[in-house]
């Protein structure tokens, strides 16, 4: 089948988070199964200062916007064996330091910025049929709603099935009413069964209205989605496509997390060699200028500072967790009152709190192999790919009951010796704090401790499964 890719990031071009993993990932091993992929991507600023081999296309594309139309150059390249990556370039839209706004806010202009984005799309589509369309988040969801709306201007496509993948419900490109004239679209899609959404346009709504299919990244998101506290308004819309939503957990990239190969890490892990572990968290210490005491755990988190990621929980057991004999590792950036927290924290207790705001690949990678534990105590959490990283190194989970997190960590029993994580289930600091004391007994207890690291590092979320759902899904849209 021929399967294109519509989405506003992915690996190694653009990257904000998760969903650019997701997008590099899947469609490399979605190739292996005989399927002819086509990624198109806008050309970023950061895409175009790297050293990937672009070749402009010889033809232009011009794009209807509102009363005028808008031009745009076509940059392609070429990833895994033959994955055809198109990139729309656009200066005047994309060429920006950040890819959706500041720290401060988003480009005033995302409205018309992934508008234009997704015609552009579909114009490309054009000279490049395909037997599926598959959009990823609010950023690519209007390409399936002008394609489902105004076929005929797409006529190589119109019969082209579509399958919308939803990372995050929380993120759903809401705009004011002012902005419809961009998307061309008769008036009468601007309604309550359609795209409007109290009086605003909501582009995400739009793809889980018109979308032949519709996903998520886990199959318990894609049930909780469909209640109140998790579904953002869109709930009931959600609800109303149940029969065509499909929940299909993200993989992870063994070729890049990998504590036998991590090119990151010198030497290499193994499943029973203890002293490399040690030897791990003795060269994060180093890199966090943090001493070295072998009894004391290491527990750290890798993450957005926001609120959806659990730092409120965080920063409220902060000084008690702080009466145990830890030390904490932190690496992220968000939200300036999490991340001036995080500051303070580490002048206060000095030698046993380390704070790098910002990203590092290099330490994380380091932090996911000299860790003990990883806090994921997520307010939601569509998927979320660290905790599967952590089990991988051996560095073991404590999570809240939602999303993947639920579906990829079992709760750890002493009794039958069974799981190969910490969750709790109340988004409440002191069911956080608990948690972390089981795992701090566990830790001290070091048979227990050998045996739940061993059951984790097992644990096998390659993509080839995933793989396989999304290509059986795009069967069943075909047939």
């Amino acid at each position: 089948m021929k399967i294109a890719m519509i989405a506003s990031e992915a690996i190694p071009f653009a990257k904000t988070g998760g969903l650019a993993d997701v997008l590099g990932t899947l469609s490399t091993a979605l190739e292996p199964l005989g399927h002819h992929i086509t990624l198109i991507l806008p050309a970023y600023r950061c895409t175009l200062r790297s050293d990937f081999p672009l070749r402009q296309l010889p033809f232009k594309l011009s794009v209807a916007l509102a009363d005028r139309t808008e031009d745009a150059t076509v940059l392609q390249t070429v990833i895994g064996k033959r994955i055809d990556v198109y990139l729309i370039r656009a200066d005047r839209y994309f060429d920006r330091e950040f890819l959706y706004g500041t720290a401060v806010e988003d480009y005033p202009d995302n409205a018309e910025r992934f508008t234009f984005f997704n015609r552009a799309a579909l114009e490309i589509l054009r000279a490049y049929p395909v037997d599926v369309v598959h959009a990823h988040d609010w950023q690519a969801a209007l390409a399936i709603v002008f394609l489902k709306t105004q076929g005929a201007r797409y006529p190589e496509i119109a019969a082209a099935k579509t399958l919308l993948t939803i990372h995050n419900l929380g993120f759903q490109g809401l705009f004011e009413q002012s902005k419809w004239q961009l998307l061309n679209l008769d008036d009468s899609f601007f309604a309550p069964q359609y795209l409007e959404f109290y009086g605003r346009i909501n582009f995400l709504k739009g793809g889980l209205v018109f979308a032949d299919k519709l996903t998520t990244v886990s199959p318990a998101y894609a049930q909780e989605i469909m209640t109140p506290e998790q579904g953002f308004g869109l709930e009931d819309v959600v609800r109303q496509r149940a029969d065509d939503l499909i929940g299909i957990l993200n993989g992870v990239d063994y070729n890049q997390w990998n504590p036998w190969a991590d090119p990151y890490l010198t030497p290499h892990h193994g499943v029973n060699n203890r002293s490399v572990k040690r030897n791990s968290k003795t060269h994060l210490r180093q890199m966090l200028d943090l001493p070295d005491r072998s009894a004391t755990p290491v527990i750290a988190m890798i993450s957005r500072l926001t609120s959806q990621k659990g730092f409120d929980l965080v920063t409220t057991i902060f000084d008690r967790l702080m009466q145990r004999e830890v030390q904490f590792a932190l690496l992220g950036s968000g939200e300036p009152q999490f991340e001036e927290f995080f500051r303070t924290a580490a002048t206060r207790y000095p030698g046993r709190v380390a704070v790098r705001i910002g990203f590092d690949e290099r330490l994380a990678h380091r932090i996911e192999a000299g860790a003990d534990l990883f806090l994921m105590p997520s307010l939601y959490e569509p998927c979320g790919l660290n905790q599967m990283y952590s089990l991988k190194y051996g560095t073991i989970p404590i999570v809240r009951a939602v999303g993947g997190l639920k579906d990829t960590v079992e709760d750890y029993d002493p009794a039958t010796e069974s799981g190969t994580g910490f969750v709790f289930e109340a988004y409440d600091a002191q069911a956080l704090l608990d948690a972390i004391d089981r795992g701090l007994a566990a830790f001290h207890d070091k048979p227990a401790w050998s045996a739940l690291r061993r059951r984790a590092m097992a644990m096998d979320f390659s993509w080839d499964r995933s793989a396989q759902a999304y290509s059986n899904l795009y069967q069943q849209l075909l047939s």
